[in-house]
């Protein structure tokens, strides 16, 4: 399907996975609010690395190509946990990208050693722009392939910590999760207009808590293979969203175009 000729050995991917653990665990702390968060993505990371072997099983890739998805889901935020230890949040714009803090760590780390250039290759594209608000023009093939892949099954968990998150019990609020952003009432107009326009919003343009939800429902527009769009209609995550955005017959007349045009 993507026209690679690849050869992974599973022990590969389990060594990947060991360092994988013990990179993370590096980064355990007794600070609840860093623990919580470290632990957030090193749980979002596994979730990630089961849905794209999903998605890609749905798309009949052979076990070379479900291994070198794995292999990317599992890395394509290792620049998270340096991130959030060093600056406490998640925000790039605060910090530094999350992207190409991981390619200097995979880097630095030389965990890709025993991989032939071509799937060094893969993976470190696929990290490196995995956030991005759309792919660069210029990936094409396996690159691309992969970039996209990854960039699904991401959105699909990010889509559960999302719901998961407005609809807790306890109420109470993590920073981290809503990039700081304030939680009142109004919503931006060019927001709105990117989400008629069937583009996708840039993070940029997010002032709000009601901004960020709305460029979540956004994320739709970027999705790329039926086995993913299968998922959000089957888990709803859509339908969850507009649940904790303001009563609003423009979001409602988006979220009817958004059901004719991809379900």
């Amino acid at each position: 399907m993507v026209n690679m000729k690849l050869s992974i050995s599973n022990s590969r991917l389990v060594e990947l996975k060991e360092w994988f653990s013990t990179y993370v665990k590096s980064f355990y702390n007794n600070d609840p609010e860093i623990q919580q968060n470290i632990v957030l993505k090193e749980e979002h990371t596994r979730r990630v690395c089961n849905e794209i072997v999903a998605i890609g099983s749905g798309l009949k890739l052979n076990h070379n190509e479900l291994q070198l998805a794995e292999m990317i889901a599992l890395l394509h935020d290792i620049g998270r946990f340096e991130q959030f230890s060093r600056y406490r949040t998640f925000a790039d714009s605060k910090s530094e990208n999350h992207a190409e803090l991981g390619v200097k760590i995979i880097e630095k780390e030389n965990i890709l050693k025993p991989f032939n250039p071509e799937v060094q290759k893969v993976i470190m594209l696929s990290v490196k722009y995995h956030n991005l608000p759309s792919l660069p023009a210029q990936l094409t093939g396996p690159y691309l392939f992969y970039a996209r892949l990854v960039r699904d099954a991401d959105k699909l968990d990010i889509w559960k910590v999302v719901t998961d998150y407005y609809y807790r019990k306890d109420k109470k609020r993590n920073g981290a999760i809503e990039l700081d952003l304030p939680d009142t009432p109004e919503f931006s107009n060019n927001i709105i207009q990117d989400l008629y326009s069937k583009k996708i919003i840039n993070i940029k343009d997010v002032k709000t808590l009601n901004d960020f939800k709305l460029l979540q429902i956004g994320w739709i527009f970027d999705i790329n293979f039926r086995p993913t769009f299968d998922c959000i209609k089957k888990r709803r995550y859509l339908e969850k969203i507009r649940g904790v955005l303001p009563e609003s017959d423009t979001i409602d007349g988006i979220l009817n175009d958004i059901r004719v045009f991809f379900f």
